[in-house]
């Protein structure tokens, strides 16, 4: 009966959407308030049905109803809690609904959040969010229903997929989802300005915090699905440039360049078209990550690589959505009135080489990502585009894009001069210049490259903190506004992902050897000891584990357990690494095949400054939420004809 409410709440929660979806916007091109307040009503309702059907199919999870198809296809009773519950959305129908329930309940969102917003402006946004709302929903009901029955029920059903039962992928997607549909409210915004013509400094006030909330949980769901790949794949890498990897950062990054496009329009009223541009593609770039991985014309461990009828829905949606706001774009965007002047060396003009570095980026990664799949379409051949040419492509681009990042702050609104600005961060420029050749020196010249980019890496941390503190200073100690804050925190971030990246590309060892129990090997420094192999018993699968004891000069340093589980009911083999961190470095052990005979396969990595990554990553997304807790983007604009004028950042 559950079951059948929580299909029944989806069906509701479609005609409710498609009423929010038309009616508000035929209220706010007449003028008629009761049919735009119709909008906020409608948000909150179709939040709770899609709520109701989430809960709904939750219940069948955590109870085992093997009379659900969706259940027995990814769940299993001796499963454990933790799993049965990210089983929701381990598969391509409940992912979906998790989808569905993240945009209705932004939608509900910007209708509490959103009072101080003009009437015609809320309701046209909530209109718009509806309509993407009706296309998933109906996706969902005539593609994908999640609540299919079948009779007779099995005994018991198939379990979830191994790779996926981890704490990290449990939590990976509910955090990616709300990045990718955080940037439908800023696409919403951005159809609405068009709409009515009107784009101004209280329009990107309104922005800036769906942006920033979006850029945020996007950065770490992405980090932690790089965490889970390093420690589960068991190949001592944090990043591979799969092609679903990629479809998560194209949107990253054309966001990155939304939130930085929105401050000039803000500050300086300039920059109107391109931020309503970022805005569209930002999401559809999103979408576009979507269709990668449901369509099934990838293979990726992250890619569901369902029925190709279903990628063909969200193609078409896709297109729709896409080329409509692109064709709306293109109509409405030349009206749009000019803002302020200035000059190419200022604070606007170092935030538009920002943009364009981040969006050549982004086409960087789309076409290495499409390529193959355009090539296999129009000759059939078969090619990989992989690791070599995204580090020849995408690394020099990062260059002036860090050069920039540190410079930029440091320059003045309209118009400023560069050498001031580059005289203020002499001692961030010497020391940068300093750890490029000690890193040089350390790499023993295998990396030229990679030294430069250390180098980049400490002139962010040391350029951003430098500012703030000269930022201290002029101002008598005061802390400055949050946005800044969180600015500073975010760049500093960047330069220690940065780092972290380079210590663990560039410094790394390997070892790969065939152990018995008893055998010793020596690698960095440790001796290592592979003192037994022994079998144990899980919730829902069977392991060997090894236990490795590592020494130094004859003292014991760790021991490290890595394992190799057989999920009984998939009959699927997963490592589960064994990771000893110091925060300066990781010593990472796999094990692979083998038996008591012949031995079994041992790998040993060394990663210096790996957790620095994930660290980076954390401090990023910490800096936009302290960004975001500013109460000036809380509150909003509070009046779109007469803005307040803000202290410069």
């Amino acid at each position: 009966m559950v079951v059948e409410l929580g299909h029944f709440s989806l069906i509701l929660a479609l005609a409710v959407a498609l009423v929010q979806g038309t009616l508000p916007l035929l209220g706010a091109s007449r003028g008629d308030i009761r049919l735009m307040d119709l909008g906020r009503t409608a948000a909150l309702t179709q939040a709770l049905l899609v709520i109701v059907a989430f809960g709904a199919l939750t219940q069948a999870y955590v109870t085992s109803d093997f009379s659900v198809v969706n259940v027995v296809a990814n769940s299993h009773s001796a499963k454990p809690m933790l799993y049965k519950i990210s089983g929701v959305w381990g598969n391509h129908e409940g992912s979906m609904l998790l989808w569905a329930l993240i945009l209705a309940l932004f939608g509900a969102a910007v209708a509490v959040f959103g009072a101080g917003l003009p009437d015609t402006l809320r309701a046209r946004v909530l209109a718009i969010q509806a309509l993407i709302g009706v296309g998933f929903l109906a996706f969902l009901l005539f593609t994908s229903n999640p609540f299919e029955r079948v009779s007779p029920a099995p005994l018991d059903g198939n379990g979830l997929n191994p790779l996926l039962q981890d704490p990290g992928l449990a939590f990976h997607p509910p955090l990616l989802y709300l990045g990718y549909v955080g940037f439908s409210v800023t696409y919403a915004f951005a159809i609405a300005a068009l709409l009515e013509g009107r784009v101004d400094a209280a329009w990107a006030r309104w922005v800036r915090p769906w942006t920033l909330a979006a850029w945020c949980f996007l950065t770490l769901g992405i980090a932690l699905g790089s965490w889970w790949a390093y420690y589960i794949l068991g190949w001592g890498g944090f990043w591979f440039w799969d092609p679903v990897e990629n479809a998560s950062l194209m949107p990253w990054l054309a966001g990155t360049a939304l939130l930085h496009s929105a401050i000039v329009v803000e500050k300086r009223d300039a920059l109107k078209s391109w931020t309503v541009l970022l805005a569209i593609l930002a999401f559809s770039l999103s979408l576009l990550g979507t269709f990668l991985v449901r369509s099934g014309v990838l293979t990726s461990v992250h890619a569901f690589a369902q029925d190709p009828a279903r990628g063909m829905y969200i193609l078409g949606f896709l297109l729709f959505v896409t080329g409509g706001g692109l064709a709306l774009y293109a109509w409405r965007a030349p009206r749009l009135t000019p803002g302020g002047m200035f000059q190419p060396v200022s604070r606007e003009g170092a935030l538009i080489l920002n943009n364009l570095l981040l969006c050549t980026l982004a086409a960087t990664v789309l076409l290495g990502t499409l390529y193959p799949l355009f090539l296999d379409l129009l000759t059939g051949n078969k090619v990989s585009v992989g690791p070599p040419f995204f580090n020849a492509t995408f690394v020099p681009i990062c260059a002036p894009l860090f050069a920039a990042l540190c410079v930029g702050p440091y320059l003045g609104w309209k118009r400023s001069e560069i050498w001031p600005a580059l005289l203020r961060l002499r001692v961030a420029f010497i020391a940068a210049m300093v750890a490029a050749i000690v890193a040089a020196t350390a790499i023993d010249g295998r990396a030229t490259l990679a030294a430069l980019a250390f180098g980049f890496g400490v002139w962010l941390i040391l350029g951003s903190l430098s500012e703030f503190a000269q930022r201290l200073v002029r101002t008598n100690f005061r802390l400055p506004p949050r946005a800044s804050l969180g600015m500073t925190i975010a760049h500093a971030a960047v330069g220690v992902v940065v780092l972290g990246a380079v210590g663990t590309g560039a410094w790394n060892s390997e070892l790969m050897q065939t152990m018995k129990p008893g055998d010793r090997a020596s690698f960095h420094g440790f001796d290592v000891k592979l003192e037994r192999v022994e079998s144990l018993q899980g919730p829902n699968y069977v392991a060997e584990r090894a236990t490795l004891l590592l020494s130094v000069g004859g003292k014991p340093y760790t021991v490290l357990q890595p394992e190799r589980r057989l999920f009984t009911v998939q009959r699927r083999q997963v490592a589960e690494t064994a990771i000893h961190t110091n925060l300066l470095r990781d010593l990472y052990a796999t094990l692979g095949e083998g038996e008591a005979a012949n031995g079994w396969v041992i790998r040993l990595y060394y990663n210096p400054l790996a957790p620095w990554i994930w660290l980076g990553a954390a401090l990023a997304a910490l800096g936009g939420f302290v960004s975001l807790s500013d109460r000036r983007l809380r509150i909003g604009a509070p009046s779109r004809t007469r803005v307040a004028a803000l202290p410069a950042e």
